[in-house]
């Protein structure tokens, strides 16, 4: 709302960045989900974003990132899977729940396919929401270990001594890298997103492209 508050044809750069966002966003969905998947835009779009944002706000000096918090991933992830069941439920009834029973699949291994088919649905959000937090709590524990680092030894040799100027070389790089896994991980969480949203939509995959 921010970006296209003075919407000109000629975009800005916050203009051009947000419909660069807008659009990366919809190609993900579409190329994921399908036309169908498109109305649940703004559900993934916001995801996107607050995963994103909240990756990045942790790069700002003392600023804290929220999503390194099991809780707050866990909430996102545990959001996620129950619009996931209410789409399907929604969409096809009781029909839904074929989802855990694959056609085709002869009987005699239905007692034992369900209970696994079962079993790694509940576990998607456990694993969206520890993959997130895992990663940026990793890399941001890396970070305060350089930094650390880095401080002790300019303590020990001066700031522009051999033994300080390598460290903070290293950690630039480690830097620029978490920026890319903040953006990285943010992806990820939105795609995964998009994947289960499809098989609420879809179930089989029969109508996907009708």
């Amino acid at each position: 709302m921010f970006a296209g508050r003075r919407a000109a044809l000629v975009p800005g750069r916050l203009q051009g960045f947000a419909e660069m966002v807008y659009e990366f966003i919809a190609g993900l969905i579409r190329d994921n989900t399908g036309p169908e998947g498109m109305k649940y835009f703004p559900l993934i779009f916001s995801l996107f974003l607050f995963v994103f944002m909240g990756n990045f706000l942790g790069m700002m000096p003392f600023a804290f990132t929220f999503t390194s918090h099991i809780i707050v991933t866990l909430a996102l992830a545990l959001m996620v899977i129950t619009t996931v069941i209410i789409v399907g439920i929604s969409r096809h009834g009781f029909k839904f729940f074929t989802l855990f029973c694959p056609a085709g699949v002869p009987w005699m291994v239905l007692p034992i396919l369900v209970p696994v088919e079962i079993i790694s649905f509940l576990a998607r959000p456990f694993s969206l929401a520890m993959r997130l937090f895992l990663n940026m709590m990793a890399g941001h524990m890396v970070l305060k270990i350089f930094a650390g680092f880095c401080i002790m030894l300019v303590g020990l040799g001066g700031v522009l001594s051999a033994t300080s100027i390598i460290p903070f070389a290293v950690k630039f790089a480690v830097t620029g890298f978490e920026f890319f896994v903040a953006l990285l991980q943010a992806y990820i969480f939105t795609i995964f997103s998009c994947i289960y949203l499809r098989d609420a939509i879809y179930l089989h995959g029969h109508d996907e492209h009708h």
